[in-house]
């Protein structure tokens, strides 16, 4: 069995378990669910830039809140309803991460991950200092009569639930199939030796604004899925720790894998569940098990079985 078909295999299967989990699963775990497929979708976007191009970024923060109050301040003051304002939010989130890219490439390294967590800071402020229009830290309630789109309202459990299933599952399957194609095997060749890639004749800057472009606007759509589907925007979503999130997700998951952002996303996000039940100290249990994956299994989980198990793991 070819490569090709055992990836496709694993796609399909993957989406086929999250479609039978809800009809299974307790409804609080349900919820949490089509909350963790939102934020691995913010995670896949994530992934493409740090996983495999090797940009570190401490900046997608910016991108996620981007989507976020393009679509929340389309529907709260121009008054659109939810489907043209998740194109704003998408749009938003590609101006900026567009420009966002010319500048921060003009940097690599350590200070490419600086410029960018000072845009990401820049992004917050402008939210605070706007607090006319975003309501400042208090953020903002999108009202369950906005949340529909072709009748379906989003803000039932199971019409959210398929909701963000099929946002997933088109992000998915789009990565699956654009880190195949020349592009994103040019992205890996230029995350393992850019020079190489740059003799070769590839043109890396090029690359990686796009990469910066395609990962910005995933996380953007991201953003504005949560805030239809969870019906709110606050400013507590462009702060540090949501560009420090998708960061663990990715590594804990495995970083340059398809799967590994759903996978660290749903691990982080039941350790600190579970751990909260028992602590109140649970982010100390948290940073102990991230300590020992990173000691024990640096590649992630996802790397682990393409190591051990499944060397043909996208």
């Amino acid at each position: 069995m070819s490569t090709a078909v055992r990836s496709s295999i694993l796609h399909l299967s993957v989406l086929c378990l999250l479609a039978t989990l809800f009809f299974i699963l307790p409804e609080y775990h349900s919820g949490n669910i089509a909350r963790i497929l939102i934020m691995a979708v913010y995670a896949m976007g994530y992934n493409l830039l740090f996983g495999y191009t090797g940009l570190l970024s401490l900046g997608h923060a910016l991108f996620f809140a981007s989507g976020m109050y393009g679509l929340g301040l389309s529907i709260d003051h121009l008054g659109l309803s939810a489907a043209p304002a998740m194109l704003v939010g998408l749009f938003s989130a590609l101006a900026i991460s567009t420009i966002i890219g010319f500048l921060a490439l003009r940097t690599s390294g350590v200070a490419f991950m600086i410029v960018t967590l000072m845009f990401a800071q820049a992004g917050y402020l402008t939210i605070l200092l706007a607090g006319k229009y975003t309501r400042g830290d208090e953020g903002f309630v999108i009202k369950q009569s906005d949340r529909i789109i072709a009748g379906i309202d989003l803000s039932q459990a199971d019409n959210r639930y398929f909701a963000a299933l099929i946002l997933f599952a088109i992000v998915f399957i789009f990565i699956g199939i654009l880190v195949n194609t020349r592009f994103g095997k040019t992205l890996v060749a230029i995350r393992e030796n850019s020079e190489r890639a740059r003799m070769l004749g590839y043109d890396i800057q090029r690359h990686k604004l796009i990469a910066i472009i395609i990962s910005g606007s995933l996380s953007g759509v991201a953003g504005a899925a949560y805030a239809l589907l969870f019906g709110y925007a606050g400013a507590t979503f462009s702060t540090v720790q949501y560009s420090i999130y998708p960061l663990l997700w990715v590594l804990l998951g495995g970083a340059g894998t398809t799967i590994g952002p759903l996978i660290g996303t749903v691990f982080m996000t039941y350790l600190i569940d579970i751990s909260s039940e028992y602590t109140s100290a649970y982010m100390l249990i948290a940073g102990l098990v991230l300590i020992l994956l990173t000691l024990f299994a640096p590649q992630g989980l996802a790397g682990v079985l393409r190591k051990k198990f499944l060397p043909w793991l996208p």
